[in-house]
């Protein structure tokens, strides 16, 4: 029993630590590359929409209207549409005196992000508004730098990607821990995953919001079907398993706003760990057929399965699996018990310590080299940095409670004004 206890928990941490030793590589390729992204300038200037889904959401929309208005772009080449999906206040009215125009959804049964896309791009195709060549897709409490469209240009110009992604950084980065734990995910996302995939040429992910996609695959597509809790995530892993390739523009920066009370933190990342089950659930045997694919394909589909791999699962069957010899062995002999105690103890104590010094070293990693992008104080900062692994270890009820919860889109309340970002650049 000790050796099978004692095999089973070796057994867990290395099947871990090969599966995801490759975004080591990730890391050492963010942390030695800095920003080195220089492409040369675009042949030619396209036209694009700019797509918006919105619910409730007066407080924030004139915001982000108005930087899109206020972009360094030709306003010709640069149309906004914003569907209002199941509003019950004026979200389209202030929309329309912003500058978009609007098309209004009341859909209570098919409700979400990506049924409400989707319902766009089919009015948008009916009536004959889809002459666009590419179409930017914004949450309506984004703040978008003035350059964002003219960098997102020169990527997309090169004519290599189906979509691209942008730089994510917070409007209120430093309202509290939660807050800080978003924002720091998002940019060790940017800088740590998206920017060594480009570097690498595989394909990246789309995160949310802020991407760019190309009007031919919205044609091909369709539209928009993708109709999970997770969209964006089961959009990145079609492209994937597709051969599309997603790439990463680091010079186009978008701030979104995010939640700063834990039970709207709790909502949103029981539905993101809902809609990762579904992609598992969907997705994960076609992403494992696709790791024998031709080689970039093969690595986009690995990384995607990673990506989706309910890892912290087989983290916490482990734990629970100690825990539950620790409850057996008080019925086993004292010596059986000892030796028993020593190793499902050694393993529930390295398991945590292990997690946290992980998501320290990627918080810190992530703190040293955006350092001038976190616009607080620097003893925030630092106070973030070791708040940021507790954070992540508040996935762990909400992965569990995801397992066994049927879970619905809620909307998340808005109102950090776009005020407070707007000195933001990038540097």
């Amino acid at each position: 029993m000790i050796d099978f206890v004692t095999y089973f928990n070796y057994a867990i941490a290395i099947v871990l630590t090969v599966a995801y030793l490759y975004q080591m590589g990730y890391l050492v390729i963010g942390l030695i590359r800095g920003r080195r992204q220089n492409l040369p300038e675009p042949k030619m200037l396209h036209r694009f929409a700019v797509i918006i889904s919105a619910r409730n959401e007066r407080n924030v929309i004139g915001g982000l209207i108005k930087s899109l208005k206020d972009q360094n772009y030709p306003s010709e080449l640069l149309d906004i549409y914003l569907v209002a999906d199941n509003c019950t206040d004026d979200t389209a009215e202030v929309s329309r005196r912003a500058g978009a125009l609007v098309y209004e959804r009341f859909d209570t049964v098919q409700v979400g992000k990506g049924y409400a896309l989707d319902y766009l791009f089919d009015r948008l195709k009916k009536d004959h508004r889809d002459s666009y060549e590419g179409y930017f897709v914004f949450d309506a409490d984004n703040y978008v730098d003035p350059n964002f469209v003219r960098e997102m240009n020169r990527v997309f110009d090169t004519g290599k990607y189906a979509a691209i992604t942008s730089y994510r950084n917070s409007k209120n980065f430093g309202s509290n821990w939660i807050s800080a734990g978003y924002g720091m995910w998002f940019l060790r996302e940017a800088r740590f995953l998206n920017a060594p995939r480009m570097f690498l040429g595989t394909s990246c992910a789309i995160s949310g919001t802020g991407f760019l996609v190309s009007a031919d695959l919205i044609r091909e597509n369709g539209g928009w079907p993708y109709h999970l809790l997770t969209e964006d995530i089961e959009f990145s892993v079609n492209c994937a398993l597709h051969g599309k390739c997603i790439g990463y523009c680091e010079r186009a920066v978008v701030f979104d706003e995010q939640p700063v009370t834990f039970r709207q933190s709790w909502n949103q990342r029981l539905r993101w760990s809902k809609g990762f089950y579904q992609i598992n659930f969907h997705y994960g045997f076609s992403l494992l057929k696709g790791c024998f694919q031709p080689r970039r394909q093969a690595f986009s589909c690995y990384d995607m399965l990673m990506t989706v791999a309910p890892g912290m699962l087989l983290t916490l069957i482990g734990i629970a699996f100690n825990l539950i010899l620790l409850g057996a062995c008080l019925f086993e002999p004292q010596s059986v018990a000892k030796q028993v105690m020593e190793i499902t103890g050694q393993f529930l104590v390295q398991s945590v310590v292990m997690f946290y010094l992980g998501l320290l070293l990627y918080g810190a990693a992530t703190v040293v080299v955006e350092w001038r992008s976190i616009r607080i104080p620097n003893w925030k900062k630092i106070a973030y940095l070791f708040t940021f692994p507790l954070f992540m270890f508040t996935y762990v009820p909400i992965a569990l409670v995801a397992l066994v919860r049927k879970v619905e889109w809620k909307p998340i309340a808005h109102g950090v004004d776009c005020a407070a970002v707007e000195d933001h650049t990038m540097v």
